[in-house]
């Protein structure tokens, strides 16, 4: 079964002088796996904090993100085996939809 791994970040982490590294700040604030599928799924929905988000998928995938998004091939496409981050407004109730792609 293919999976889309989420994790759920407030803030980036910082190097020892302050400066931000390209990475979250350990611990995630919430981790998520949604199963990829012939369909749109959601993910539940995202902590209220949470600013970015950490994705893995290990299938070529379509991601879309929003209050009660519907995944599609003309949404964000993902490789299989890749990670990519991406910001999301603080306070929102936003979830990440998947569908399997080719």
């Amino acid at each position: 079964m293919a999976v889309l791994f989420i994790s759920e970040y407030a803030e980036q982490a910082r190097d020892l002088r302050g400066y931000l590294v390209a990475a979250g700040q350990e611990p995630t604030l919430a981790e998520q796996q949604v199963a990829i599928g012939g369909s749109s799924t959601q993910s539940a929905a995202l902590n209220v904090k949470t600013a970015f988000v950490r994705v893995h998928t290990d299938a070529v995938c379509y991601v879309a993100f929003g209050t009660n998004p519907t995944a599609s091939s003309s949404q964000k496409r993902l490789a299989a085996n890749s990670t990519e981050f991406f910001g999301v407004p603080v306070g929102k109730a936003f979830k990440v939809a998947v569908i399997q792609g080719v």
